[in-house]
């Protein structure tokens, strides 16, 4: 009897002893998110949707004084103007956690006004500062290109993008078009060109018509700031610029965001297409006294001629910044070759180049004329040829095993790539040294002329390795750039 009430009680015992909390799973922490959506009766209500997790109580800040503990609440707000919302939700030990969104409330006949006017409204690209350019991201909306009123394309400045009241967007080519690098055909790159269908060819036959001068329609939704071109060919911008990417043909409709602001004698737009790593943006005015607007620059500046020379020997060893015949500038593009590194296969060998690709969207390395540019004539040589050496730690996708050796006149144009000559080499090896040579006179492409005894505006060689149009960095390193 004393034995079986022992071990009654310590099966007691064993059993109280187990607490139920070490049984549960700990509360998890909260998660707060919403979104909202603006009623379409009244701009001013917004009715918010809670997507928070791990929540069991609710606290709302409207941003203008009021407040709310429901889980889904729907507010009206006195006036329009911008607001941040912040949700915090909260568990049921007290963790609590927020979110915040900042809206706009616009009137929505009030913004209409300022895109179209009272009946119709006018814009063209703003002739103060740079009117357009392409960025990494908003904080860089131009770091990578942009264009200014200073004569370069002045067939740009005089296009006129008209938005009526009752939904039209009319598009006045007023006869002259831009001829877009890798969309127009080739003879018509790079310049303006008669705004007539024969001339809106692509590089490969594709109409481009649709692109000219022409009727369209549009929506506005201000409380997303979203306006969106309707109609085979409508655009804004530069032709090629499409809702979700860049494109070589007409689209059926182009989406984009548009911030206006009044301003002294005039209104100013403010487009936007962000795209992921790099974002278009372009500026526009619209003058209520024409003669506000300032005066059309038509013709650059003109650029002095560089002094040509034909030399025997040009070539950079990348040993030491002092190993170079000719070609000794290596600091003039977004790639960064570094003289006199380790040889990547023997420490104690004869030192080399290290080329190092950056977040540049477009990039490649620039070598010039020391001390002072000059045009290079060709003639003495018949190839070019390069050490090269990729490294398998780089990411190859979407970097290429590629190696290109480019030629371009700089002095000229800061859009140089417009007017150039490459050799592209086939993929190459990795970890181990590679020498690419190419033919001077058999370019893999080449925008003007057949190659580089049809040009005596040369000034500038470039490098590039890993490929072009994309923000990877990567390692590379290049030794003997020789031209025999």
């Amino acid at each position: 009897m004393q034995v079986f009430l022992l071990i009654g009680t310590f099966v007691l015992f064993a059993l109280t002893s187990c607490s139920k909390d070490d049984d549960e799973d700990p509360i998890a922490d909260p998660i707060a998110s919403f979104q909202y959506e603006i009623s379409e009766e009244n701009f001013l209500q917004v009715n918010f949707m809670n997507f928070s997790q791990n929540a069991e109580t609710y606290s709302w800040n409207f941003g203008d004084g009021n407040s709310s503990t429901e889980e889904n609440p729907t507010h009206l707000y006195d006036e329009t103007g911008t607001y941040e919302v912040v949700l915090t939700a909260t568990n049921s030990e007290g963790v609590s956690r927020s979110f915040s969104e900042t809206i706009e409330l616009q009137d929505p006949d009030e913004a209409l006004t300022l895109l179209a006017g009272q009946t119709s409204k006018t814009w063209k690209l703003y002739r103060v500062g740079t009117s357009m350019g392409v960025g990494e991201n908003i904080d860089n909306l131009r770091g990578w290109w942009s264009l200014e009123n200073d004569g370069s394309r002045p067939c740009k400045y005089i296009h006129e993008f008209t938005f009526h009241r009752n939904g039209d967007y009319v598009f006045d080519d007023k006869g002259v078009m831009w001829g877009e690098s890798g969309v127009i055909q080739e003879d018509l790159d790079g310049e303006c060109f008669e705004a007539i269908p024969a001339n809106m060819v692509g590089p490969n036959g594709e109409d481009l018509s649709a692109w000219l001068g022409g009727t369209h329609a549009f929506e506005y939704d201000p409380s997303s700031n979203r306006v969106t071109l309707m109609g085979e060919g409508a655009w804004i911008g530069i032709v090629k610029v499409a809702t979700d990417g860049e494109v070589t043909v007409p689209q059926n409709s182009v989406s984009f965001k548009a911030f206006i602001e009044e301003r002294d004698g005039y209104d100013y737009m403010h487009v936007l297409f962000e795209y992921e790593g790099a974002v278009w943006s372009f500026s526009y005015a619209h003058y209520h006294d024409p003669a506000l607007e300032p005066e059309l620059v038509e013709e650059p500046d003109e650029v002095p001629d560089l002094e040509t020379i034909t030399p025997t020997e040009m070539g950079h060893t990348f040993e030491s910044a002092e190993s170079f015949d000719i070609l000794g500038v290596l600091d003039l593009g977004e790639s960064v070759i570094t003289p006199g590194v380790d040889d990547p296969e023997d420490a104690n060998a004869t030192k080399v180049g290290r080329f190092e690709r950056t977040e540049a969207q477009y990039q490649e390395a620039q070598l010039g004329v020391y001390p002072e540019p000059k045009n290079i004539l060709y003639d003495n040589f018949t190839q070019v040829s390069l050490d090269v050496y990729l490294p398998s730690t780089n990411d190859y996708d979407p970097l290429t095993k590629k190696v290109i050796i480019g030629f371009a006149d700089r002095s000229h144009t800061t859009e140089w790539w417009t007017r150039l000559i490459q050799h592209e080499s086939d993929e190459l090896p990795l970890d181990q040294w590679v020498t690419v040579t190419f033919d001077l006179d058999s370019p893999t492409f080449a925008s003007e002329g057949d190659n580089v005894y049809d040009r005596e505006d040369l000034d500038m060689v470039f490098i590039q390795i890993g490929g072009g149009e994309h923000t990877t960095p990567g390692v590379f390193y290049i030794r003997n750039l020789v031209f025999e």
